[in-house]
């Protein structure tokens, strides 16, 4: 089968990004992104897309307007493709059975209903957002059971292998693509159609094929162990800070062990994002209710170490500016997850910030990618009451106007802008004495010490 269109529901973060590049690298097939928030659609549409990534600016002016398009139709874009894309939301369950665990599928459910509606003919449904082993099944059961058409279907796992801040780059050159589908004639046919979409560009070797399952459980296992390296060196850094080691010269020596290697081993105030924790509590609950209670809890404790290291770094401050920040300010540098992202999905600035504002600090914010309503809303949803965040939050155009009268400043996200601050500038425009709390490990200690700040740097020994 040749693929001519494509359609993708859910224009964020994953839909959009990976959307635009096949449009880039395949010009004689129409792709279509297809989403009913209408703001949405908007931006992508306008010169200020909603999504941050370097290079994506220009890999939508590439292809935008001419095989690539972005509409809330999203009946008449299933109608004309001949493969559909589910990249929709797969938030952690808040309510019943798995609350706080299981991921919640009602938004793959509507889009599964949706399609069957519509379609007509033979249609490639593929699973792009991350879901549980086991969703293709129900997907299968829905698309069966409703459509009312003379329509066919055959359902392939596609997970994205995506970090966010270098997403382009990853589209462009990824470590592999990975589908699922079923061992069958028509599920291999499928297969090898999508397969020949990416092999406009990457490399046939790059292609791994699976079963389904293998497929769809291979990318919570893949944040999961991940993550898992984050939580071990954060262990450390506690160890370091407490030894007088430095997190960085061990990371540095286990790093060249080519058992081990040295990615994912840097010590922050935290891990974030949209993947990792989300997937690490789906796969504590799939060992759950397949009754493997210890390897659960073995999986339960990387998120505990996560956000161990938050509230430890809290801790740090209020212990150090005499165990009171009641009225303090406090410089915070960066509110995204990671650099090159306006992504602040369980960004460990919001614990902080949180939790920060529940000690009665006055916190003054920057970030070069977030926006006010962003931060605002992310604050409301972690609890902080409306009142106090409208007197002890401010948000501020620079580093430098945030540090102004400060009694301390946390860098929280790793900016390379944070990395030529200008220490000297810094140090006279904040409160003496001038606490720095940095929690990506990004400045200078040697310097910080001798212009006279009182510097605590994650996994540093004293």
């Amino acid at each position: 089968m040749k693929i001519t269109s494509i359609c993708c529901l859910g224009a964020g973060y994953v839909g959009g990004p990976t959307m635009a590049m096949i449009a880039a690298k395949c010009p004689d097939i129409r792709v279509t992104v297809a989403d009913m928030n209408e703001k949405r659609i908007a931006a992508w549409n306008s010169d200020d897309l909603p999504v941050y990534e370097p290079g994506l600016d220009d890999i939508v002016t590439t292809a935008r307007g001419r095989n690539l398009h972005f509409t809330t139709d999203i009946k008449a874009a299933i109608a004309g493709a001949d493969l559909i894309f589910v990249s929709v939301g797969t938030p952690t369950k808040s309510y019943g059975i798995g609350a706080g665990r299981a991921a919640d599928l009602r938004y793959i459910e509507s889009a599964a209903r949706l399609i069957a509606e519509v379609s007509e003919g033979h249609k490639i449904i593929v699973e792009k957002s991350t879901i549980p082993v086991k969703t293709a099944s129900a997907i299968q059961t829905i698309l069966a059971a409703n459509s009312t058409k003379d329509a066919t279907f055959q359902v392939l796992s596609n997970p994205e292998f995506l970090a966010e801040g270098t997403a382009i780059a990853d589209l462009e050159n990824p470590d592999r693509i990975l589908i699922g589908g079923e061992q069958t004639p028509e599920g291999l046919a499928a297969i090898q159609a999508l397969a020949s979409v990416y092999q406009r560009w990457v490399p046939r070797e790059k292609i791994i094929t699976t079963n389904l399952w293998s497929s769809e459980l291979s990318k919570l296992v893949a944040n999961a162990f991940l993550a898992q390296r984050i939580s071990s060196i954060n262990s450390i850094s506690a160890l370091c800070e407490a030894t007088g080691a430095d997190v960085d010269e061990v990371a540095r020596a286990i790093g060249t062990d080519s058992r081990i290697g040295p990615k994912f081993i840097k010590s922050s105030v935290g891990f974030g994002g949209s993947c990792f924790q989300k997937d690490i509590l789906n796969l504590v609950y799939l060992c759950q209710s397949f009754g493997l209670p210890d390897a659960a809890e073995y999986w339960r404790q990387v998120i505990h170490l996560n956000d161990w290291q938050k509230s430890r770094f809290v801790e740090k401050i209020v212990r150090t500016l005499f165990n009171t920040v009641n009225g303090k300010r406090i410089a915070i540098l960066g509110f995204a997850f990671k650099k090159d992202t306006n992504d602040t999905r369980e960004s460990a600035a919001i614990h902080i910030c949180r939790d920060l504002l529940r000690e009665r600090a006055h916190i003054a914010i920057y970030d070069p990618q977030v926006d006010a309503a962003q931060i605002h809303q992310d604050l409301t949803e972690a609890g902080i009451d409306p009142e106090l965040l409208a007197t002890n939050v401010e948000l501020c155009d620079s580093p430098y106007a945030a540090a102004e009268n400060s009694h301390a400043l946390a860098t929280l996200t790793e900016w390379d802008e944070f990395r030529h601050l200008d220490l000297p500038r810094l140090y006279d425009l904040m409160l003496k004495p001038a606490f720095v709390f940095d929690g990506r490990a990004i400045l200078p200690t040697t310097a910080l010490k001798a212009l006279g700040f009182d510097a605590f740097i994650i996994g540093k020994g004293a």
